[in-house]
């Protein structure tokens, strides 16, 4: 499994984690969403379930389910502000499409 954290991504992951020390890990995977396909999910792991894969990206557990594996593998996760927003983008080399909003992907 090859994620990159960008440093931005990474300062933001750890200070959620440091928020909730619950937590096992960052989950990182898709859902079946919106228009194009499918939606990116991000949030704290409260538990590594059987079938989980986990790698630690500076200092950062990501969790990633079997069935979000092959389609986020090898994406870029960055974390930006623009203006009053600011969130996790994504550059995912296995979308060959996406929504208008950016909020949903498609595979081929």
């Amino acid at each position: 499994m090859t994620i990159t954290i960008t440093p931005a991504a990474s300062q933001r992951m750890r200070q959620f984690l440091a928020q909730t020390p619950a937590a096992v890990g960052v989950r990182f995977g898709v859902r079946r969403t919106g228009c194009s396909g499918f939606g990116y999910v991000v949030d704290l792991a409260e538990r590594v379930d059987a079938g989980d894969s986990v790698v630690e990206i500076d200092g950062v557990p990501v969790v990633v389910d079997a069935g979000s594996l092959p389609l986020v593998d090898g994406t870029v996760i960055d974390f930006q502000r623009q203006g009053l927003n600011a969130g996790f983008v994504f550059h995912n080399p296995n979308a060959t499409g996406q929504c208008g909003c950016g909020e949903s992907f498609t595979v081929g």
